[in-house]
Formats: C-alpha cells, sequence, structure tokens
C-alpha cells in the first residue's frame, strides 16, 4: 500500500501531457513515483570499495550494506513495489564478487521488489552478468506514466525516439551536488537538480564515495539539496 509522504521527504508536482506528475523526493537519495508504486535511484555502485581494493586502496566493504539498507530504508518509507535503477548499479569488472552478488540477490529477496535497470556507461560491458542477476536490463530510455526515464541526461524529450511522450525526463549521471558557505568553510552537498527550461530532474548519486558535479542555480536551475534527512530547495523558487 503506498503511504503518504514521511518526515524528511519532499512531494512535488509537475505538468504532464495528460495528466499531473506527483514525485516525492526522498532524503535516502530516492524518487518515490506513487501512481506507479516505483522508487527510482541512479548511479549506485556497488562494489566500488572492491574496485578501490582491487587497487590497493583500503575502502572498507561495509559501504555495500550500508548502500543496501539505505535503498531498504527508502522502500520502508514508501512502500514501494518496484525498483527502477537509472544506471550504474555496479561499479565495474572487479565489483562483481561473489559477496556483492549475494548481498544485491539478498536484498531483492527481502524486500520482495522487483528491479529494472536502465543500463548506465558503467553497466554496459558488463550485461551478460547483470542478466542473470534477477534484473530486467534495458538499453534504451523509459516511459513510465508521462515520465521519460534514462541514465544521461536527454536534452530535448520531443527528440528522443520513445513510444509515448511523456511529460518530465528523471535521469543520473552526473552526481549533481551544491556547494555551501565560502572560501574557508565550504560544504558540499548531494542534490536532486530541476532544470526547468528541459523539465529535467536530475538524481544524486546514490551510492557513496561517488563524488558530486557542483551544478549552478538560477531562475532555470533549482537544487534540492539533502542535508540532516532532509530534502530542502534552494535557489529561485
Amino acid at each position: 500500500m503506498t503511504q503518504a509522504p514521511s518526515p524528511g521527504s519532499l512531494p512535488l508536482s509537475f505538468p504532464g501531457c495528460e495528466h499531473s506528475i506527483q514525485i516525492q523526493l526522498l532524503p535516502e537519495k530516492a524518487v518515490y513515483l506513487p501512481a506507479s508504486e516505483a522508487l527510482l535511484v541512479s548511479d549506485v555502485h556497488l562494489g566500488k570499495s572492491e574496485t578501490f581494493q582491487h587497487h590497493g586502496i583500503p575502502i572498507p566493504s561495509r559501504v555495500n550494506r550500508d548502500t543496501l539498507a539505505r535503498l531498504e530504508r527508502a522502500r520502508d518509507r514508501t512502500g514501494a513495489r518496484r525498483l527502477m535503477i537509472l544506471g550504474d548499479l555496479f561499479h565495474g569488472p572487479w565489483a562483481l564478487v561473489d559477496e556483492v552478488i549475494d548481498l544485491w540477490l539478498h536484498f531483492l529477496h527481502r524486500t520482495g521488489l522487483t528491479a529494472d535497470l536502465i543500463l548506465g556507461n558503467h553497466d554496459r560491458p558488463l550485461t551478460e552478468t547483470l542478466n542473470h542477476l534477477s534484473l530486467t536490463c534495458w538499453t534504451t530510455a523509459l516511459d513510465l506514466n508521462g515520465v521519460t526515464l534514462s541514465h544521461e541526461p536527454l536534452p530535448q524529450l520531443a527528440a528522443v525516439n520513445i513510444s509515448v511522450n511523456a511529460g518530465i525526463n528523471i535521469c543520473g549521471h552526473i552526481h549533481p551536488c551544491v556547494r555551501l558557505g565560502g572560501r574557508g568553510d565550504r560544504l558540499r552537498l548531494p542534490c536532486f537538480y530541476w532544470e526547468k527550461s528541459c523539465n529535467r530532474l536530475t538524481l544524486p548519486a546514490f551510492g557513496d564515495f561517488t563524488g558530486g558535479h557542483e551544478v549552478p542555480l538560477s531562475a532555470d536551475a533549482i537544487a534540492y539539496m539533502i542535508a540532516d534527512n532532509q530534502v530542502i530547495a534552494i535557489g529561485e523558487l
């Protein structure tokens, strides 16, 4: 059953082609689409710690468990039935070790979520393996009740060859963040990034140790930053 927006989340409404599009921005760095009972995340990068370890950099493997625990909290918060991953579920070939794969499969079994993956740049070389990990993999943008889902940002929805004319594009890949403070005291926080002129919402990277790309704020662009387990709008509203 779909739950009402919970403390810390931010409900938003966008104009669609046939009806308004209701979404919830979650402090877990995910989006919930109530009409589809779908949880959206991007750039999870499971196994990045194992990739670093392969190259001699001591990042603890606990990162994978923490990432999936946060994803499970987002599922519990919303009651989602479907998980849509907008690219880069795994970090690369060195990420696909037995421990990481087992964590992923146990997560799906425990939550009962069905999982779709739009292949990102990190996923595409791994497609053969990913097809055996309880995932439905997609190589193109998808339409979901008036929302076009993609990994990379789509410049203009009208130019995208999809079967349904969708109202907004939700994507990942960029790892958007905002910088607060001055030169001597700076803080970079992950954010959802809404660009009005192209009807595009870019998700923050869901995984840890993923870095971030600072995005500009303007009359056309709003950031919804994540801080203290809340989603907070900044910019010109």
